[in-house]
């Protein structure tokens, strides 16, 4: 089954780093308020329900909150169904949209969920050695980060003010 086309069409140029990483330090600052949010929910809604006020007070001033697997997983998710979504639906999370760029397969269409978990998961390895997986796109010559490689996917840069006409 074919993944539906995303709109619009055309040959458009890769996205360069510049572009990308501006989209990304967007994203972040809306990942930073949505995992608040989260764990606000968690921890106030959830655990407080579980324990009790006075209990999570008291776990909470004796360190037994600072490190939380739970927490840590429901976040993990969390960040990747909100960069899923927005991948797998229009190609774009909003600082994508903000700064014109799209993540998209060859043929124009949206990137499907398996190919939205393996961009999740490799975009936060080619963190780990300094950033190298990012840099990797000024050697390639279509512009490729780890993470576009092994998702067989592309970020394409879109004309300014193409969702106008």
């Amino acid at each position: 089954m074919r993944n539906h086309l995303l709109k619009p069409q055309g040959q458009f140029p890769a996205a360069g780093l510049i572009r990308r990483l501006a989209a990304l330090f967007y994203d972040t600052f809306l990942s930073i308020a949505l995992m608040m949010v989260v764990t606000l929910i968690y921890q106030q809604v959830i655990l407080r329900a579980f324990y009790g006020g006075d209990a999570l007070k008291t776990m909470a001033e004796a360190g037994g909150l600072d490190i939380d697997p739970i927490l840590s997983t429901l976040l993990l998710f969390t960040l990747f169904g909100f960069f899923a979504k927005f991948w797998t639906h229009n190609g774009q999370t909003l600082g994508m949209q903000v700064w014109g760029v799209r993540i998209q397969n060859a043929d124009g269409s949206a990137i499907d969920l398996w190919q939205a978990l393996l961009r999740f998961l490799l975009a936060i390895i080619s963190w780990a050695p300094l950033g190298l997986g990012y840099w990797w796109m000024l050697w390639d010559k279509q512009k490729r980060t780890w993470h576009d490689i092994y998702s067989e996917s592309q970020v394409v840069q879109l004309p300014k003010n193409i969702h106008k006409k």
